[in-house]
């Protein structure tokens, strides 16, 4: 395993490359490259804070994509609409610029573009069908030779809510962080490399206790200790709807920018507009 701390932007950067299968075991996680970008400048409001943390995502996500010229991508929205925490998917693909269409049938004016296509997933209990089910046909039709899933997170610590965004070369299984896990995105079950971009917008009652404690001084608490006291319970801040919005706004930039290599945020402004 390799820990690697560097900034972009002016955001704090920490990147762990998980080698081998002792590795795997020690953190828990399958082996890949796992990223997280700390965006509390965004929340600060500093200056050019979203222009920064837009191309500081674009950066590292490219480096993990790695993709050829022209070659297509999927980008998939988890969560579910209704749920504002769990909105940061489908609002990240609504700031994506979907260009597979125009490539193909207007080469002329976007032939220099990457044919990228969109697609919010919905929920099982909104749509019937497993959101694994429907990227996955989607992807067998359309044939990307990547797929970027963006979803919303729970939280280990209190500090990372809304304040960093996480990403993974290993894809994402949608529900695992509130204890409703549902089919996984991977290059196994997709057969296409998935990257996965996440941000942690809600956290559990226990980890809240335990982070508030540590913070007022009354010593470390191990999550695990509480178990049972405030099940079921999940936390989310106040504001939740406004910065919701931000980060989405951020994760969609940074896609664009990242899939369209050239372009400025400009650029994306003018095409989404």
């Amino acid at each position: 395993m390799e820990s690697e701390e560097s900034t972009r932007e002016g955001y704090p950067v920490t990147t762990v490359r998980i080698r081998d299968e002792a590795g795997a075991r020690a953190l828990g996680k399958p082996v890949g490259t796992y990223v997280t970008l700390e965006l509390d400048g965004l929340a600060r409001r500093e200056e050019d804070a979203f222009g920064r943390a837009a191309r500081a995502l674009a950066a590292e996500l490219g480096a993990l994509l790695g993709l050829e010229p022209g070659a297509p991508a999927l980008v998939v929205g988890l969560g579910n609409r209704a749920i504002t925490p769990d909105n940061i998917g489908p609002k990240a693909a609504d700031q994506t610029m979907v260009t597979r269409h125009l490539v193909e049938r207007v080469p002329e004016h976007f032939g220099s573009f990457r044919p990228v296509a969109a697609l919010a997933a919905g929920v099982l209990g909104t749509t019937g069908m497993e959101s694994g089910e429907v990227v996955r046909a989607v992807a067998e039709q359309i044939k990307p030779a990547c797929v970027v899933a963006v979803d919303a997170l729970a939280s280990r610590s209190l500090r990372r809510v809304c304040r960093t965004i996480q990403l993974a070369d290993t894809g994402i299984t949608p529900g695992s962080g509130v204890g409703n896990a549902r089919a996984a995105l991977n290059a196994e079950t997709l057969g296409v490399p998935v990257i996965a971009v996440g941000v942690p917008t809600v956290v559990d009652a226990a980890t809240l206790t335990c982070d508030v404690l540590a913070e007022a001084g009354k010593g470390e608490l191990d999550p695990a200790a509480l178990q049972g006291a405030g099940d079921g319970l999940i936390v989310t801040p106040k504001d939740i709807d406004t910065q919701v919005h931000d980060l989405a706004k951020v994760i969609g930039y940074g896609i664009n920018l990242a899939l369209h290599t050239g372009l400025t945020i400009g650029d994306v402004e003018l095409f989404l507009s």
